[in-house]
Order: C-alpha cells, then sequence, then structure tokens
C-alpha cells in the first residue's frame, strides 16, 4: 500500500519554535483511500470556536482551508469520495475537524474512545470532546483491539481486514480513555502512527529537547498519566532498537513529519 504523510494542521503554542503539525496518512488500498486521523477540516476554519474551542488559544491553530486534508487529496489528483474509511487514533478536535469534510466514509476507533466522546465523565473529557465534530452523525464503527493479539510488544491488536489487510488497530489508550496506534504495511516497511502517545521526539531519543510547553500541555490533557509514562518506555524501546522494517511517527512532532518525507 502507498502512504503519503499530510500535514493537516499546523499550529503554533508559545515557546515552541518548531510549532505543531497535525500529521495525517493517506494510505492507497485496493478498496479505496484511507485516511489514519483527518486533522483539522474546512469547518473548523469556518468556526473555530464552536468546533475546537478554547484550546485553539494555547495551540494556536492557523486554521488554514488549503491545509484540509480534503484539498490536499484534490491536489494529488484523487477524488475524495474514494475516501472510504477514516481510522481515528482518538477523537480530539485536531484529529477529528476534518471527518465533517468526508460524511459518506466509515470512522473507526476503539470502543471505549467511542463510548468516552459520547459520554464524557471527567472535566477533560468534556473540554476535549467537541459535540460540533459529530454534528454532522458520522457512521462509528467501534472495534476492541484490547481483546486481539500482541503486536510488537503492545498488548491488543486488531487487523481490520474489512477495510484491507495491513491496517491494524492498537490498543494505546492513556492520552485518552481510548486512544490507540495505527500501523500501516507499506510494503517495505510498517508506518506505526501512536497519535498523541508522545509530542516529541526528544522525549524518546534522550536529548530531553521536548518543548516544555508542549509537555506541561501533555501532562494536563492525559486521561491516565501512569500509562502515558509506560507508553513513553515502551515507545523508547522502539525508537532505540531503530528496528530498520518500522517507522515511527506520531501526530504533532514536525521533525517526525519531515522524516517521514525524507526532508531530513
Amino acid at each position: 500500500m502507498r502512504v503519503h504523510h499530510l500535514n493537516c494542521g499546523t499550529m503554533h503554542p508559545h515557546f515552541t519554535p518548531a510549532g505543531l503539525v497535525c500529521h495525517v496518512l493517506l494510505v492507497e488500498t485496493p478498496g479505496g483511500l484511507v485516511l489514519v486521523d483527518s486533522g483539522l477540516g474546512l469547518h473548523d476554519s469556518l468556526s473555530p470556536a464552536e468546533r475546537f474551542g478554547p484550546g485553539r488559544h494555547y495551540v494556536r491553530p492557523v486554521f488554514d482551508p488549503s491545509e484540509a486534508a480534503i484539498m490536499q487529496i484534490r491536489r494529488l489528483g484523487f477524488d475524495p469520495h474514494d475516501v472510504r474509511h477514516i481510522v481515528l487514533t482518538h477523537f480530539d478536535a485536531d484529529h477529528a475537524g476534518g471527518l465533517a469534510d468526508f460524511p459518506w466514509a466509515q470512522v473507526h476507533l476503539t470502543s471505549a474512545e467511542s463510548f468516552a466522546a459520547q459520554h464524557p465523565r471527567t472535566f477533560m473529557e468534556r473540554e476535549r470532546y467537541v459535540a460540533a465534530q459529530r454534528s454532522h452523525n458520522p457512521t462509528l464503527v467501534e472495534h476492541t483491539p484490547v481483546a486481539g493479539e500482541s503486536w510488537r510488544g503492545f498488548a491488543g491488536a486488531e487487523e481490520l481486514t474489512d477495510i484491507a489487510s495491513g491496517i491494524v488497530l492498537i490498543n494505546l489508550p492513556g492520552h485518552s480513555r481510548g486512544h490507540a496506534a495505527v500501523a500501516v504495511d507499506a510494503g517495505d516497511r510498517w508506518l506505526l502512527h501512536v497519535g498523541d502517545s508522545f509530542y516529541h521526539h526528544g522525549q524518546l531519543d534522550g536529548s530531553n529537547s521536548a518543548p516544555r510547553a508542549i509537555t506541561a500541555m501533555e501532562r494536563v490533557t492525559a486521561y491516565d498519566w501512569k500509562q502515558v509514562k509506560a507508553n513513553h518506555r515502551r515507545l523508547t524501546e522502539l525508537w532505540n532498537t531503530a528496528e530498520p522494517d518500522l517507522l515511527l511517527v506520531n501526530a504533532h512532532d514536525s521533525h517526525l513529519l519531515d522524516r517521514a518525507l525524507g526532508r531530513t
């Protein structure tokens, strides 16, 4: 499967010189196009307060319509209606904003994340799960990867064979109640998109170069901080092993996006 790496949302938090991106995967499969996360969409640029909430004042999204996944897909020469499936790492606004641009697509996520988004029970969940992101009534397809087999040391994974062989949803809660990672078999290697399981490569490579502004944000927004730290430890092991058949990316590190695009 061919994979395209897209930035679907530039953000500029204070004291974060490199800024943040919304790293989205566009996957060409035999049955059509698949998005892993959707970034910010066209509707977000029109109604940022309603669709993103007060968090926009901290992360300061650009809300550039040209960065929306649907616009980039068109520029690549594809028909947006060929996007039949969207796999979410979680339902935060900067990951789900583009869903409304593809109302015909099925949205795949963990059952725990689907329930949390529709029945928030903590202050942070009520802040992070913006109801406007679901106002177009997306078709949600729930999965329970926690009940599946392990994948490279992660307990619980489900191959989404109804979409395509080689797309795996991996249970990775911590940042949110039902957060997941998504692995894609790109032929010569696997791509592992871990969403918001970490924010900056400096958290894994030993350099401790992650800006404090975003590590503080990570701590504040975490559903289960102990689980986040456990995820950091496992991901650090993967980073240090540097397996040649695995490329590790996350949602917001511009350096990792540049590396995936071969720009570094």
